[in-house]
């Protein structure tokens, strides 16, 4: 089947997702959902549950939870469906798991680690809420930053050097909480690898295939159709152009089912890696030749 998803034919809806989303957030930015009457104008408070989870879907969302919060994740990637039944469309071929530990530490400051399965990495991350958008709408929007150094953990005959296992990602979030039931995200990126995969050129040299930065941007939304349920989807397309090996755009969508200790995500997507930078520049799924996977978070809080 034809790639339908490639970087050149995509470039059109980054930017058709770019305008809307400009647009929603400039023709709402004089309104709240949360503000009712003229005597909450100086309501300075940050708005209610823009997200539920720190986790939207293969991305984080712009919520950092308050302080005194300790946060157990469980991410699970089940193995892509195109082989069908034979290995019951994904559910019994190889998967993919991390489990992460985040606490925050102060107000607006979460910091965290965790361990995936894929290829053992271990990362070390932080998350700052910038802005917080208020119940008033003085500040429209919420802005946090998200960035990790991730650690490939495998033996050392993979690396030529050890500053080879290490690889950094960084995010800047801008969220908007646009009616009671609707909250949209987006988000760029920055990844990048100390090493890639190289070859050695006619000239005696050695050559990378592939850049060690990437640039990369997503686009998601959450939709309550209940007090405890929600439709969820994520967009992420990659922006940087590689020599080779360029990555697939993710799309995927799913339900929330989230408590005030609790959020279970199940969906459909491409990624599988799970640790962003990976996802972002080492993605080959592609959503239109059915190389689909079924996955689901599971986060659970407790405060102190």
């Amino acid at each position: 089947m034809k790639n339908i998803f490639n970087f050149q034919n995509t470039k059109r809806t980054l930017f058709l997702l770019l305008a809307i989303f400009s647009l929603t957030i400039t023709g709402v930015v004089a309104q709240d959902p949360e503000t009712e009457t003229e005597t909450e104008e100086q309501d300075t408070r940050p708005v209610r549950s823009i997200f539920e989870s720190a986790w939207l879907i293969d991305n984080q969302s712009v919520l950092v939870p308050i302080k005194g919060t300790f946060e157990f994740d469980i991410l699970h990637r089940f193995g892509t469906w195109q082989n069908g039944y034979d290995d019951f469309y994904g559910l019994f071929a190889p998967s993919n798991i991390r489990l992460g530990f985040t606490y925050t530490v102060i107000d607006r400051l979460a910091v965290g680690f965790g361990i995936t399965k894929s290829n053992m990495t271990w990362d070390i991350n932080g998350k700052y809420a910038i802005l917080r958008q208020t119940r008033s709408g003085n500040i429209p929007i919420s802005i946090t930053y998200f960035g990790n150094i991730a650690i490939d953990t495998r033996d050392k005959d993979n690396f030529a050097n050890s500053s080879d296992r290490y690889s950094f990602f960084n995010q800047i979030i801008v969220a908007r909480k646009i009616t009671p039931e609707f909250s949209a995200q987006i988000a760029p990126s920055y990844s990048h690898f100390n090493s890639v995969a190289a070859f050695v050129n006619s000239g005696n040299e050695i050559e990378s295939i592939m850049n060690n930065d990437h640039f990369a941007i997503s686009v998601a939304g959450r939709y309550k159709i209940s007090d405890v349920m929600a439709i969820i989807a994520n967009y992420d397309q990659p922006i940087t152009d590689h020599k080779s090996n360029n990555p697939n755009p993710n799309i995927s969508f799913g339900i929330e089912i989230a408590t005030s200790s609790h959020a279970f995500q199940v969906f459909i997507g491409d990624y599988y890696f799970i640790t962003p930078q990976r996802n972002n520049v080492f993605n080959q799924n592609n959503f239109g030749d059915g190389e689909i996977l079924i996955g689901f978070n599971i986060t659970r809080l407790w405060n102190f």
